[in-house]
């Protein structure tokens, strides 16, 4: 059975909507790209477009959306970071024992999402994950500051929080271990590969007609395109 929301959550929810229809995307001009000059690999375009979206100061363009499901396929997607992306794939890192560590153990397959509204730009990444190695995870561990260090050695991510004067305390040992050891071992600590079999691009176009750009891998390896209604 429904039931009406009382008034004043009436007149909220009037006015979030109201707001979402005053929200406006790709208010400046937006890059030209012609597919027909693509390179016939993605690598090399996704980096040019990651370098260019930086430039046009989009706000953190090495961060991405990770999407992974769990043994039932119920899906869980969050933000993280790209640590790299290279011949092997795209690569990340997490906590082993963590939500997506734990979901990437029992389902390999990932999805990432790129999002650089400065230049009305996506990329969607679809693959199988690999763990590197566990040397590998270390020195790409060490390859970053010291707070992310500490939150690393904090560890216990997704895991249920007592109160934050837990987490708090949890953070300061971390913040004073990782000044004190700035290559303490994180055992939980993984280093994940996506090697793509598909990989989009997309252009936005302000009368939205938009252009999108799909390479899918072939089973010799080589890779094929081939445009995408928008």
């Amino acid at each position: 059975m429904t039931t009406t929301p009382p008034p004043d959550d009436q007149a909220a929810q009037q006015a979030f909507r109201e707001l979402l229809r005053t929200l406006r995307v790709w208010d400046t001009e937006l890059p030209a790209f012609d597919p027909d000059t693509a390179p016939p690999a993605p690598l090399p375009l996704f980096q040019r477009w990651l370098t260019e979206a930086a430039a046009a100061g989009s706000p953190e363009p090495h961060t991405m959306t990770l999407a992974t499901a769990d043994a039932h396929a119920r899906p869980s997607v969050r933000t993280v970071m790209l640590h790299d992306a290279d011949h092997r794939g795209w690569h990340f890192a997490t906590h082993r024992t963590s939500r997506k560590g734990r979901e990437l153990q029992v389902r390999p397959q990932a999805a990432l999402g790129f999002y650089w509204p400065a230049v009305g730009r996506q990329v969607r990444v679809l693959g199988t994950v690999t763990q590197a190695g566990a040397a590998e995870s270390r020195a790409d561990l060490a390859k970053r500051s010291t707070g992310a260090l500490a939150a690393a050695l904090v560890g216990r991510q997704s895991e249920e929080l007592t109160s934050l004067a837990e987490l708090e305390r949890a953070s300061s040992d971390a913040w004073a271990r990782a000044t004190r050891e700035p290559e303490a071992p994180v055992d939980s600590w993984r280093l994940y590969i996506l090697d793509p079999d598909e990989v989009e691009f997309f252009q936005g176009d302000a009368k939205r007609r938009h252009i999108r750009l799909r390479y899918r891998r072939s089973p010799d390896g080589s890779w094929t395109t081939g445009l995408l209604w928008p």
